[in-house]
């Protein structure tokens, strides 16, 4: 059995600097405000509500450990709640480039999530009933995320 996906979403993101917490029994800690962003999508087009954040862990292996929480808000109002999760790693000179901010070829490094869509009754509840797969690239003052619905 194979697995087909379908595109849903194109995000460009806008973020903070990010808040360096440093070393921690778990890795260095950092949170990254979310600012704002658009989306749009075959199904689905809009913002990305202000207000929330990316909370990362850096491991001792190199791996990013990320957890996003966000809202979406439609074109026509509605509000959806996302829960991102991922991983992101890559060679240490290209890690390093974009810890930096330096603009570097998404396709030099590993960056997959796994988003949870919330959504209400309604036109967009059909995100509620999918596993969704997302690749991203890391700029300076942003993230794009391309979701795919898993079929």
């Amino acid at each position: 059995m194979s697995l087909a996906t379908e595109l849903v979403l194109e995000a460009r993101v806008t973020v903070a600097t990010p808040m360096e917490f440093g070393s921690t029994p778990y890795g260095r800690r950092r949170v990254i405000p979310i600012t704002g962003g658009t989306f749009s999508g075959p199904r689905l087009n809009g913002v990305v509500v202000p207000g929330g954040a990316d909370w990362q862990v850096i491991r001792a292996d190199g791996v990013t450990e990320l957890t996003a929480l966000y809202e979406l808000k439609t074109d026509d109002g509605t509000l959806i709640h996302v829960s991102n999760k991922g991983l992101r790693h890559g060679p240490d000179a290209v890690m390093q480039r974009l810890a930096r901010g330096e603009a570097v070829d998404p396709a030099s490094y590993y960056f997959r999530t796994v988003p949870v869509f919330e959504a209400p009754t309604g036109a967009y509840e059909w995100l509620n009933r999918s596993v969704f797969v997302g690749t991203g690239a890391r700029y300076a003052s942003e993230v794009h995320v391309r979701v795919f619905q898993v079929l």
